[in-house]
């Protein structure tokens, strides 16, 4: 798909085409930075300035902390070398680092409005591609009624001199906190981006169930 602009075309993963192949060549070198945007406050929230139809969009609102969601974006690691873990504000776990010493995963840092600019990003190092076997990007609803509809989430991977994907987090279930967005795999010749938008009942302990990622939980804050 292509976004009108001169710059270079966008790719929109989808039920219908939800995988793309990062050839290794174009892989070589810079950083893969997977960035999270949302609405910091639903449509017709007074402090957020927005005209929602009805009453029950209303009453929904008057639900969440000052009106608002706090929606973090974070992921699940595992190494080719078989070592595993999480990248996330919860716990201060911001970067992932192999055994040679070197960051792979970082994250950078923690908007908790959903109204700085540049939302949050996640930053895959590319010339340490090699010691990723996979990764799995989701978002978690932090704070405030898990409402992914009116949080209206995208997420944007981008590489030098390629196209950016876009990943739309446009389905919804409104008793899930946690949303799986894509799957980065290591397939040998490269990397791949598989669109997943899967949302599951629970936090990271069960996202780990639901990816069997084999990984132990204990309860973290920040």
């Amino acid at each position: 798909m292509t976004d009108g602009g001169s710059s270079p075309s966008k790719v929109t993963l989808t039920k219908e085409s939800p995988r793309v192949s990062l050839d290794k060549s174009e892989a070589a070198h810079g950083t893969l930075t997977v960035n999270l945007n949302w609405n910091a406050r639903p449509e017709g929230d007074a402090a957020g300035g927005g005209g929602k139809r009805g009453f029950l969009a209303k009453l929904q609102s008057a639900f969440q902390p000052q009106g608002g969601i706090d929606l973090d974006l974070g992921c699940l690691w595992e190494f080719s070398d078989g070592s595993k873990g999480v990248v996330q504000a919860l716990g201060n776990a911001f970067t992932a680092r192999d055994k040679a010493g070197r960051t792979v995963l970082s994250l950078d840092g923690d908007d908790r409005s959903g109204a700085a600019v540049a939302g949050e990003n996640l930053r895959i190092e590319l010339e340490h591609a090699d010691s990723i076997k996979r990764v799995l990007v989701f978002a978690l609803i932090y704070e405030g009624v898990p409402n992914w509809e009116q949080a209206d989430a995208v997420v944007t991977l981008t590489r030098p001199g390629q196209a950016p994907i876009e990943v739309r987090l446009d389905e919804s279930d409104q008793q899930s906190r946690i949303c799986a967005i894509a799957m980065i795999e290591n397939t040998g010749r490269g990397l791949t981006v598989q669109r997943e938008v899967r949302h599951v009942r629970g936090a990271q302990k069960a996202l780990d169930q639901a990816y069997q990622w084999g990984m132990d939980w204990a309860p973290g804050r920040k």
